[in-house]
């Protein structure tokens, strides 16, 4: 099937011999690298596959078609390994006399002219917008760019690229956002952008993006691989690696930090507030103002003061039932505590009036739906309220598929009145619910230890078998591998063992293939979530 694949792309490739500017041609291999994007198969690294595929492919034709598609892709490949591949392989054709198409000497040979930012004043999407031109390309006036990329950075879903596209009337485009910005509507905002900064947002959403699509950062917003973005990912990629990187304490303070303490300040300056004295819980009260603070912080790219219609929407009917365990009383306050929070967050924001009633106005039309359909996991899982808080002891919601693969013992009823033996945050806790889990698992090897060192006749007659297993260095691997489930650090190890059992294997096997990977791995989380990616 590929190489079906790669014979038709390299068809579609010869469209490329036809083009005169290097942009078009850059565009048509970053579209044709976007077909497989965000596909994924368990265990393959697709883009590797294919796109090392699609190089050999391409090598193999010794067409002019074939050293056109290897051009670009030595431009625009999305990894190292695959520009390399290319351009060894360009070179081969080289050699053999295959005859390089006219606009090759220019391709990639493009420098940055100026970058911006066009948004609203609610903030839930940015368009960053990045100026190029060719190094050969004479402007039409001095400092004009030739082209500009658009990208649309989503906040309201963590960060991600939401959108890409580039077009050639840079200035017609950019006196338009200049005019809305200064008068044609009074929520737009235009601002330059220095080139250092407008890499690093750039490369935030780029790792986010790719993240959501690993599956490690949550669920996939819809149409979220195909049309635009997909066919300029490439090409995005390959823009930004030109652009200059910030350094010194500039790249230390990419986005902004929020500890602990931060938040807790925040939280205390709203609560003492006037607009927050009407609130009746004040207890009820602090927990939500956490939550609002956290999803802020968080998943809003550290900007908890910021408020929208989109963003209130989005926390109240979809990040906070799925991340956030509610007390009733708290279900009940989270409304009005918001509400509160607008009105106070908003002007120090730089919301006008308007704005944020037309936030306000966002809140109680979904606040209906939010009391109807906050989950109930009692009724949903079968799980009481105390089992409830002894699995989800910070109100992560979205840790209880995993702590319940981790520690399975602690959905029984039998362990409530021993709760703080087997308390999970604490090691002797986590080795009494392991011993019990093992004790199942391993029940023959036990029994035969035991009749051994009784010096019983069978236990004589096997010895130390080495079929018996080292039963506490079993239980410091799987106590360190609970650890890990139970904290989701790092997220990829969930993910595999999600895809493990959804493959048919049993929770033992699944155990076993991860902690095997966790004793073979010295280094970092990168490594460890590559090592997973592969099982």
């Amino acid at each position: 099937m590929p190489a079906a694949v790669f014979t038709e792309m390299l068809r579609a490739a010869r469209a490329l011999l036809a083009m005169r500017h290097p942009l078009d041609a850059e565009l048509g291999v970053s579209e044709m690298l976007g077909s497989w994007w965000g596909r994924r198969v368990p265990g393959v690294d697709v883009d590797r596959f294919l796109g090392d595929g699609l190089v050999t492919h391409a090598a193999e034709s010794g067409s002019p078609a074939g050293l056109a598609l290897l051009a670009g892709i030595t431009v625009l490949g999305t990894s190292q390994h695959q520009r390399v591949l290319a351009e060894k392989a360009m070179q081969d054709l080289d050699a053999r006399g295959v005859t390089r198409p006219g606009w090759a000497a220019s391709l990639g040979r493009v420098h940055p002219v100026a970058c911006y930012v066009s948004a609203n004043r609610f903030g839930d999407t940015e368009d960053v917008i990045c100026t190029f031109r060719y190094d050969d390309e004479p402007p039409a006036e001095a400092g004009e760019a030739g082209h500009a990329l658009i990208a649309v950075i989503d906040h309201n879903s963590g960060g991600i690229l939401r959108d890409a596209w580039v077009t050639t009337k840079v200035e017609r485009m950019l006196a338009h956002c200049r005019r809305e910005a200064d008068g044609g509507d009074p929520m737009a905002t235009f601002s330059t952008l220095r080139l250092e900064r407008a890499r690093t947002l750039l490369e935030n959403a780029i790792k986010r993006t790719d993240q959501v699509l690993a599956g490690t950062a949550g669920e996939r917003p819809r149409e979220f691989t195909g049309g635009s973005l997909a066919a300029h990912h490439a090409l995005v990629r390959a823009r930004v690696r030109i652009l200059p990187k910030a350094s010194g304490a500039a790249a230390a303070h990419s986005s902004p930090t929020w500890r602990r303490d931060r938040r807790a300040t925040l939280a205390a300056r709203f609560l003492a507030s006037d607009t927050a004295a009407e609130l009746s819980d004040s207890f009820a009260a602090s927990r939500c103002v956490d939550h609002i603070i956290a999803y802020g912080c968080d998943v809003d790219a550290g900007r908890p003061l910021r408020v929208s219609p989109r963003k209130v929407e989005a926390f109240l009917l979809t990040w906070l039932p799925r991340r956030v365990i509610l007390l009733p009383e708290e279900q009940e306050a989270m409304p009005h505590v918001l509400a509160a929070w607008i009105r106070w967050a908003g002007p120090r924001h730089g919301l006008p009036d308007v704005a944020v009633g037309a936030t306000l106005d966002a809140l109680w039309e979904a606040t209906s739906a939010f009391s109807t359909s906050y989950l109930d996991l009692a009724a949903s899982f079968g799980l009481d309220q105390e089992v409830i808080r002894r699995l989800l002891p910070d109100g992560d919601l979205s840790a209880l598929p995993r702590r319940m693969f981790a520690f399975p013992l602690l959905t029984s009823d039998l362990l409530t009145e021993s709760a703080g033996t087997f308390d999970p945050g604490t090691r002797e806790g986590r080795r009494a619910l392991l011993l019990l889990d093992h004790f199942g698992e391993y029940d023959a090897p036990v029994a035969r230890r035991g009749k051994h060192s009784s010096g019983s006749e069978q236990g004589d007659e096997r010895g130390e078998s080495e079929d018996c297993p080292d039963i506490e260095a079993e239980l410091t691997a799987h106590e360190r591998l609970a650890e890990r489930l139970w904290n989701g650090e790092p997220p990829a190890l969930w993910t595999a063992a999600e895809r493990l059992l959804d493959r048919g294997h049993s929770r033992p096997v699944v155990l076993r293939m991860l902690m095997e990977v966790l004793q073979n791995t010295d280094a970092g989380d990168d490594e460890l979530s590559a090592r997973l990616e592969d099982l």
